[in-house]
């Protein structure tokens, strides 16, 4: 289907409200002096309100500068209906519900109802507080500063929010110890339950017109969503999703199954505590929960050898080379499992306990003996931890079935979901039958703004000699710059090797991916002048440094998936089962999708201007290379190194 033009939008009416707050001479217009009229918000607006009112789907690829936000709330809040924002970080959720939502709510008449819920684990949980400060486990004097400054926080947030405490630590082994994860939780039979900041956000939402989550707690409630005794969020009426091209990645994680060494381990360190913060402990207890640490610490291990994420496709196997220790793990569950039903005064803090060890023995018997072929199982070694995955293949059909034909108005919105101006890669990804359509452009003036420079010289990225002649090329281009340049790359292994060759070269600060955690060198680069940041997939998506400070993206190739990865690998070997070129219904739609992100960095506002870099010339060379041209705005186009130096002047 043809996604309507700006020049020709779907007929919504001769007067409708998305008009008379965004037109020319609006209500937006009336509020701000200094306001610019934007077509393609006006566009977008009127179709959400199309969609809401008569209970239809729509694709949006809303370019940079169209000003969505608005676009989606002002028509959301408008439709009278209980509508769910879904949005793909905390930080966009935080700024909706912060920034957005008090902006609009100055011009109403009346007050928005709207609240915001995320996971469990981001509040604090009273109960746990208070038996901490009675009956101390505590670990060192961090632990013990960390807890007077969560103390004192409890007597005066209203929310409970983790987000509220800016000075605590990103990684504090305290605040595992206190917020109010599920697996500890005694409901509705906790002494705090009345005062739970879990039950406080519910009523909120419960109570509210607009709920604002984030992706991974849509899908989480989706997947166990079978009545509404089971859901996490409320009913609903329709919902939006902000970056919405992230959608197939968090669902599959929220329809899979996972365990890790560190569900082993947090469960002993819980069951540990409880015990000694009740005083239940017996020498039993505690044999079982040494020889569950034992037994997965062993189980585990087997698993050394794998790095990354590897295909586990022969766990049958492996299950019989190594069924000594698998058997031992199971026994050890069943043995910790024991011991929790004969604790002589089953406490309420029991019960979840018991529920946790049965669920993990059930999944960890569905991972390693299950054979659903519609999943892919899969290892992944992170630092030190080893995960044992199952992730469905498809999850169109599951979408299909649990959100598209049970929600009446689903609104999918992005920057980047459409390919060549088309939706079909979105749609059949995610079972997308029925919707409308409408691509925005950016409100931008791309020609005179960017200027994106592809190397004609430069070997193929798979040559020995790319990282070297790449290098020299960086170097080029970030003196042309002054600096202020994002330089993104598909692989850690390429990122180290070009950093080592250029940081050394130039004169300008340098920050690199995994010297600190990612907020604090976004920071670091928002406050340092001239300073360039060598990053991975991190910094592709949801970074803003609107201004001079970022002036240059380099990325070194096109963003295609590894086709080894596992999951890859088993969507690749579905699509060509079922008769189709994977490769160019699924690699490039994907690549196309991730290279629009990683280019959106560079221009937020209609002053930014600066060079967009791709180190990569099949882009120019290769056949499909046209795909990813037509799928980008119209910048100026040079294969000429002077062109960029001449560009920055």
């Amino acid at each position: 289907m043809k996604a309507p033009s700006l020049t020709e939008p779907r007929k919504t009416g001769s007067s409708t409200r998305a008009r008379r707050f965004f037109g020319k001479f609006g209500l937006l217009a009336e509020w701000h002096a200094d306001y610019e009229f934007r077509p393609g918000q006006l566009l977008m607006a009127e179709q959400v309100e199309v969609a809401l009112a008569e209970k239809r789907h729509l694709l949006v690829e809303a370019g940079t500068g169209t000003g969505k936000t608005l676009a989606y709330l002002v028509p959301v809040i408008a439709s009278g209906k209980r509508v769910i924002v879904s949005t793909g970080t905390k930080n966009l959720q935080e700024q909706l519900y912060y920034k957005d939502i008090p902006f609009l709510e100055k011009h109403f008449d009346r007050p928005l109802n709207v609240a915001y819920m995320k996971g469990r684990n981001n509040y604090l949980c009273r109960q746990k507080l208070y038996e901490t400060e009675k009956r101390p486990t505590l670990t060192g004097l961090v632990e013990i500063e960390d807890f007077k400054l969560i103390r004192d926080w409890e007597r005066e947030t209203e929310t409970g929010d983790r987000a509220e405490l800016k000075t605590l630590p990103q990684i504090s082994s305290l605040w595992e110890k206190l917020d109010a994860r599920r697996e500890l939780c005694s409901g509705q039979k906790c002494e705090q339950f009345e005062r739970c900041f879990v039950t406080l956000m519910h009523q909120k939402a419960a109570a509210a017109d607009i709920i604002i989550v984030n992706h991974h707690l849509f899908f989480a409630d989706l997947a166990v969503r079978e009545g509404d005794y089971t859901s996490i969020i409320p009913n609903y009426d329709a919902v939006i999703f902000d970056e919405a091209h992230e959608i197939e990645d968090v669902a599959g994680q929220h329809f899979g199954l996972q365990i890790s060494n560190y569900r082993f381990d947090e469960l002993a360190r819980d069951i540990q505590n409880v015990a000694i913060q009740l005083g239940l402990g017996s020498r039993a207890l505690n044999v079982a929960i040494e020889t569950l640490r034992i037994r997965s610490a062993a189980f585990f291990a087997l698993f050394e050898r794998y790095q990354g994420r590897t295909g586990f496709s022969h766990r049958e196997g492996f299950r019989k080379q190594h069924e000594d220790e698998y058997s031992m793990l199971l026994n050890a569950l069943n043995l910790v499992a024991t011991q929790l039903k004969i604790v002589p005064k089953q406490t309420d803090e029991i019960i979840p306990l018991e529920r946790r060890t049965a669920e993990l023995d059930r999944e960890v018997r569905l991972l390693m003996e299950g054979n659903d072929e519609r999943y892919v199982y899969w290892i992944e070694r992170r630092g030190r931890g080893v995960f044992v995955q199952a992730t469905p293949i498809d999850v169109a059909e599951i979408l299909a079935d649990r959100l598209f034909n049970q929600v009446p108005t689903v609104v999918l919105t992005s920057a980047t979901l459409a390919v060549e101006e088309k939706f079909d890669f979105i749609r059949g990804r995610l079972g997308i039958m029925h919707a409308e359509e409408l691509v925005v452009p950016g409100h931008f003036n791309w020609g005179k703004q960017v200027i994106f420079y592809v190397p004609d010289r430069l070997p193929d990225p798979r040559s020995p000699d790319f990282v070297r002649q790449a290098a020299d090329q960086v170097i080029s281009l970030l003196r042309a710059s002054r600096g202020r340049a994002f330089v993104l790359f598909t692989s850690y292994q390429q990122m180290n090797a070009v950093h080592d060759a250029v940081s050394f070269a130039i004169e300008y600060p340098t920050l690199i991916q995994g010297s600190a955690p990612n907020s604090a060198l976004l920071e670091e680069f928002r406050r340092t002048e001239n300073c360039v940041l060598f990053g991975t997939s991190s910094f592709w998506q949801g970074v803003d440094v609107p201004g001079e400070q970022l002036s240059m993206v380099i990325v070194d190739k096109l963003p295609f998936a590894v086709p080894s990865d596992p999951v890859v690998e088993a969507r690749i070997r579905m699509l060509k089962q079922a008769g189709e070129d994977a490769f160019l219904s699924y690699q490039i739609p994907q690549a196309v999708i991730a290279l629009k992100q990683g280019f959106g960095r560079l221009i937020r506002h209609k002053k930014d201007r600066g060079a967009l870099v791709l180190l990569d010339n099949r882009i120019i060379h290769a056949r499909y290379g046209k795909t990813f041209l037509d799928s980008l705005p119209n910048y100026t186009f040079t294969t000429l190194l002077g062109d960029v130096q001449r560009f920055f002047g």
